[in-house]
């Protein structure tokens, strides 16, 4: 089996961001997290994923500090596995892959779920990306500046 590449080092946001998630599954883990799923039993039913690749995932997330598991609340033996702050700041990027999907990944028609406001049953607005003056900016409209350790410290 081919080792996965590291990037604990690399200094690009993006890397450091796919390393500390991992894979689909784990970015899938943390749209049922947020869909509600709490049990390893939810999750396992959700995604129909192999036992033994569901119980590295949940425990690469609690590693990396997106969830964090509690003793599940019946007193058993069982466990839930509960955003934590970290995991949370993930909703715009797993809202912008909800949209981005919707809008790039199906045909016209084809039934999908959709993401609702709870308190008015509406759609969502797109997410946009806008400058600190509220202006939409498009990807040509940014740069990427690398950040000296004095700046970032």
């Amino acid at each position: 089996m081919v080792a996965r590449t590291r990037f604990d080092a690399d200094p690009c946001p993006v890397a450091r961001s796919v390393n500390a998630i991992g894979d689909w599954w784990s970015l899938l883990i943390v749209r049922d997290a947020f869909d509600g799923s709490r049990r390893f039993g939810e999750f396992h039913r959700s995604l129909g994923i192999a036992k033994n690749i569901l119980v590295a995932r949940l425990r690469a997330l609690e590693e990396a500090g997106v969830l964090r598991g509690v003793p599940a609340p019946d007193g058993g033996t069982r466990r839930e596995y509960l955003l934590t702050d970290k995991g949370r700041a993930l909703f715009p990027v797993i809202v912008a892959l909800r949209q981005w999907g919707e809008e790039q990944c199906f045909t016209p028609g084809e039934q999908h779920s959709r993401l609702l406001d709870r308190r008015t049953g509406r759609p969502l607005r797109p997410v946009r990306i806008q400058a600190a003056d509220g202006r939409l900016l498009e990807p040509e409209d940014t740069l990427v500046e690398k950040v000296r350790e004095a700046e970032g410290a």
